[in-house]
Parts: C-alpha cells; sequence; structure tokens
C-alpha cells in the first residue's frame, strides 16, 4: 500500500482527489493548514482507516515518511491568494521547498499542481506547454503567477540535480462539488448569485473566454499523469479545451438554476486575462487524457451542490 500525501488535501480539488486516492487503496495524508481549506469537504472521509489528518502550513518544515507527494497548497483564487500576497508566493516557493526536501530524502515521486496563470495574460491561443508566458510580475496576481513560475523551477532544479522524480500539471479553471461558497472564482460566484436571484456580477464585457473543466475529470488526469510509467513529467496542461465567454457562462447558469436573476456589469480588475484556453494535445498524447463531463452535467451537479449549501 502506498502511503501518498496531498498537501492542500482539505481544499476543493485536494478533498476529491483524497477520496480518489483512498478509493484506489492508498493509505492518504491530508496535510492542510485550513485557510481556505474546510473540515466539510473531508468529514465523509474520516471513518476510513487509511485516512489521516494533519494540520499544518508547509511554509513549516515537517517531517513525513511517503511514497508520492501531491503538492496542492496554495490558495486558488483571486480574493484568497490576494488577501496575504507574501503568504502566498511563501507557500510556492518556501513550502515547495519543504515538499521537495521530503521527496528527496524518501525518493519520492512528487507532483506539482501548477496553473495556466503561469502563461499570465497570453498573446498566444490556445496556450501549449512551450509558450513561455505573459505575466505582470509587479502586479496584483504576480505573488500567484511568479509563485508558481518559480515553483515549477524548483520542481526541475531538484530533478535535475538530485534525480526526483517529479510530475508537473498546470490547472486550467477547475469546477465542482465542494468549491467554497466565497472564493471569488467565476462559476462559484456566478451559482450562489443566481440561486439567491442576485445580480450576477460580470467584470468587464463579459467578452473574456475561459474554458472549464469538471473536478472528477481533473483529478483523473492529475493521477493519470502521476501514475505514468513513460517517465513523462510534464509539465502538461489539464483543462477542457471547450471554450466560452463569461457572459455566456453567466446566462447558462442562470437557465440551469431556473433563476431570474439579472446581469450586473462592473469595471474589469488590473491583469485579468482576455481568453485563457488549454491545448491539451500533449496529455492526449502522453496520458491519453481528455475530460469526459460535458459542461452543462457538471454545472447541474454543482448548483445541486450549492443548493443544498443554501438550505443548510
Amino acid at each position: 500500500m502506498k502511503t501518498i500525501l496531498v498537501t492542500g488535501g482539505a481544499g476543493f480539488i485536494g478533498s476529491h482527489l483524497c477520496e480518489a486516492l483512498l478509493k484506489k487503496g492508498s493509505h492518504v495524508i491530508c496535510l492542510d493548514n485550513f485557510f481556505t481549506g474546510s473540515q466539510r469537504n473531508i468529514n465523509h472521509l474520516m471513518g476510513n482507516k487509511d485516512f489521516e489528518v494533519a494540520r499544518h502550513d508547509i511554509i513549516q518544515p515537517i517531517v513525513l515518511e511517503v511514497d508520492e507527494i501531491y503538492n496542492l497548497a496554495c490558495p486558488a483564487s483571486p480574493k484568497h491568494y490576494q488577501f496575504d500576497p507574501i503568504k502566498t508566493l511563501l507557500t510556492s516557493t518556501v513550502g515547495m521547498f519543504h515538499m521537495l526536501g521530503i521527496a528527496k530524502r524518501c525518493r519520492a515521486k512528487i507532483l506539482q499542481a501548477s496553473t495556466s496563470e503561469v502563461y499570465g495574460n497570453p498573446a498566444v491561443h490556445p496556450q501549449t506547454e512551450k509558450y513561455p508566458g505573459n505575466v505582470n510580475m509587479l502586479g496584483p496576481r504576480a505573488c500567484y503567477d511568479e509563485g508558481k513560475r518559480v515553483a515549477e523551477t524548483f520542481m526541475m532544479d531538484y530533478h535535475r540535480e538530485h534525480k526526483i522524480p517529479i510530475r508537473i500539471v498546470r490547472i486550467f479553471n477547475t469546477y465542482g462539488p465542494n468549491m467554497a461558497m466565497d472564493d471569488g472564482r467565476v462559476v462559484s460566484n456566478f451559482i450562489v448569485q443566481a440561486l439567491r436571484n442576485e445580480p450576477i456580477t460580470i467584470y468587464g464585457k463579459g467578452k473574456q473566454t475561459r474554458s472549464f473543466c469538471f473536478a472528477a475529470d481533473l483529478v483523473d488526469g492529475m493521477i493519470t499523469m502521476m501514475d505514468n510509467t513513460i517517465d513523462f513529467i510534464g509539465p502538461v496542461n489539464l483543462g477542457n479545451p471547450h471554450e466560452l465567454t463569461i457572459l455566456e457562462l453567466a446566462e447558462k447558469i442562470i437557465s440551469l438554476a431556473g433563476s431570474t436573476s439579472k446581469i450586473s456589469f462592473k469595471p474589469l480588475p488590473e491583469d485579468d486575462p482576455e481568453r485563457r484556453n488549454p491545448d491539451i494535445s500533449l496529455a492526449k498524447e502522453k496520458l491519453g487524457w481528455e475530460p469526459k463531463v460535458e459542461l452543462d452535467d457538471g454545472l447541474r451537479e454543482t448548483i445541486s451542490y450549492f443548493r443544498r449549501l443554501l438550505k443548510n
């Protein structure tokens, strides 16, 4: 039985990953400081003898014996990572250093949950893994963007210098159950506003585009990447290439939720990307992976999740 560490394991994606790894027969250590993670996301796992939880911040050193590490620890929504930008930067850098230290000592395989934000406001479309990005290193989003870029550099240098087995995935917009109601992400914002029949807040004119991957598809891609036997280390894009405008997303959610909400337009935040869409050719070629859940189906499940939350 593998012992697998999931940092950020009580978070939105981390909790789904913990559950999937337990189903595969692994012993899972969920490590989280619960800044954005929630006990509610992992309560249903607490009775499993192969699941343990450690309240810890990866900025501080920790000694663990593990076979694999999935490093997801870092606030992922602008609202949360801009709350304490220095802490965000330290999580992606010092925290990455500490996780690589565990990997080096245990000779453990480590996967870094990087992000499409490393591409910044892209000048090419869709984004391939070879694109170096267009990031404003001095802007309000830089604590997250540049922190994740440095984390990838750490991974590559530990791999080259210490022969650590690494995997790097770049996660594009993801949604699904276990999202926080107040995380400021577009899908959760729209769904909560729609269910409350409040105005749907769109920044700019809503013409900026995004693509949205259901959490179950993303977790499948992450595990497939970790388990690949061809020693493909990445980076690799994981996301759904189906692109739509933010306005189209709002209208779709209003319809699926049976809402009476109207659209409210507000000024566009600084450095908000105009287009964001993954080229997943490499994931298809190397991993045989592509998302399976249709957007409407995933949104229905997510709307049902938030509807239950709002009733409690």
